[in-house]
């Protein structure tokens, strides 16, 4: 008999509350177990310390007997040393942006990249001091000035 340690849900309707337990895998969800070897209330702070309780030595044993643990479950084991993580993968794409908009996306990435190369090389080249322009030296009196 293939045994899973999965969760059970209970609770209320927008009030979940899981039983850690011990299952043959062919067993609906919350129909019959084999043993509870812990609770999980996700409705409590992810620091609680009751948000999850399990009995060590119980998922050990069942472990060592065979029984594979759901991705979830696996994840609580893993925080707490007992499995490796699990790995997660990547299944679709949808949640990447669509063709046009990696395009523009790039096109973007392109034109700051080259604004950049540009500041550098300004940044880089010697200034070179232009002299200023002589100043005007003004013109003497005219007679006419002088006449007044």
């Amino acid at each position: 008999m293939a045994t899973k340690i999965r969760l059970a849900r209970g609770g209320t309707k927008k009030r979940p509350f899981y039983r850690i337990v011990i299952a043959d895998e062919r067993a609906p969800r919350d129909g019959n177990f084999i043993e509870k070897v812990g609770n999980f209330n996700p409705m409590l702070p992810k620091d609680h310390k009751e948000r999850l309780i399990f009995s060590k030595e119980r998922v050990e044993y069942w472990l060592k007997v065979g029984a594979q643990p759901t991705e979830r479950v696996q994840k609580f084991l893993a925080e707490h040393g007992l499995v490796d993580a699990p790995k997660v993968t990547e299944k679709t794409k949808q949640h990447l942006p669509k063709a046009k908009a990696q395009e523009r996306m790039k096109q973007k990435e392109e034109a700051s990249k080259k604004a950049e190369e540009e500041a550098k090389a300004a940044a880089a080249a010697p200034v070179v001091e232009e002299p200023a322009a002589e100043p005007v030296a003004e013109a003497a009196p005219t007679e006419e000035a002088t006449k007044e």
